[in-house]
Formats: C-alpha cells, structure tokens, sequence
C-alpha cells in the first residue's frame, strides 16, 4: 500500500488497468457515431482522465475538438454542497453539435445533469456523458453515463486527478485514503 504526504492509499485501479479500459472506453464513443465531436472536460477532477480519454479517441480514429468547464459544488470538502455553479464557461458555440462530456465521478448526478442540461439549453444536438467511475445508488438527480470506465464501490476516491482538498490528484492510480 503506497503512502503518500504520510496517508496511506489503497489502489482500487491501477494505472494499467485504468489506461486499458480508457482504450475500451474510446472505442465504444467512437463505434457510437457521435459527429461534429465537441469533448468537454468538466474540471477540475477529470482532467487527467480526459487527457488519456481524447488521446485514446484519437488512437480510436476520432478528431475531437476540445473544451473545458469548470464546475462546483464541493468548495473544499468532501461533501456536494448540492448547488452547481459555473467557475468558467466554455468558449465554443455547441448549436447543432454533438457534444461528450467528461467527468471523473458519477455519483450524486448534480454535476452531469446541470452540465448537460447547460449544453442541451444552447442547443447541442446530442449529448453524451462518459465517466471514468460511476457510483451506483448515488444518484439524487436522474442522470446516466452512456460511457463508464469503471462501476466504483462507494468509497470517497483519490488520484488519477481526483482530490480531497487539492491533494492526491497526481497519483497515477485511483485509491482510498486509508484512515
């Protein structure tokens, strides 16, 4: 068990294995016949996800553009304060596009389904939603993922850009903070 700023982690999914199923992820969205791709990285926690995903797309045969959103509803706990509000917007116009947005974690829904609701509103003609995990029996707003890495027990996740206070997102695996 790796110990990491003297806490020590648990591996869920290594980066092997993450990296393997980013590669069965890209090609179920590119068999998927999205078109006029527009990939949104919802930041902060997928950013790394989204980078590996949209360099597996490519390798998949996919020229997407890519956008980024920053979204909240954590501050700085652990706990969804429950109101999502826009950090920073996206600069390109999604009117008759498709869209995929990229998130690290399915759990409440808020996020995702305020996010896709957004793209929706501005007139995106498709929008897909792929995440790295989805916690199932989390969800408090009715949102799916048409494309899931993993199904994650219900444990509060780190690394592979996923943070509790900012720390851990360097981590090249996804893990539990052991107490």
């Amino acid at each position: 068990m790796p110990t990491v700023r003297g806490r020590s982690i648990r591996v869920l999914y290594d980066a092997e294995t993450i990296a393997a199923r980013n590669r069965a992820v890209a090609a179920e969205i590119a068999a998927a016949g999205y078109r006029d791709l527009l990939v949104i990285s919802i930041l902060k926690g997928s950013f790394v996800f989204a980078a590996d995903l949209i360099r597996a797309l490519h390798a998949a045969g996919l020229a997407p553009e890519v956008e980024f959103i920053s979204l909240s509803s954590y501050g700085g706990g652990t706990e969804s304060s429950g109101a999502v509000r826009v950090v920073r917007d996206i600069e390109s116009e999604v009117a008759g596009r498709d869209v995929l947005l990229v998130d690290d974690i399915l759990e409440s829904g808020r996020t995702l389904a305020f996010a896709r609701d957004l793209m929706v509103s501005r007139g995106a003609r498709r929008v897909g939603i792929a995440v790295l995990l989805h916690k199932t029996g989390k969800a408090v707003t009715p949102v799916e993922a048409d494309h899931v890495g993993f199904e994650c027990p219900d444990y509060f996740v780190v690394g592979y850009g996923m943070d509790v206070a900012h720390a851990f997102r360097e981590l090249p695996f996804v893990g539990v903070v052991e107490e």
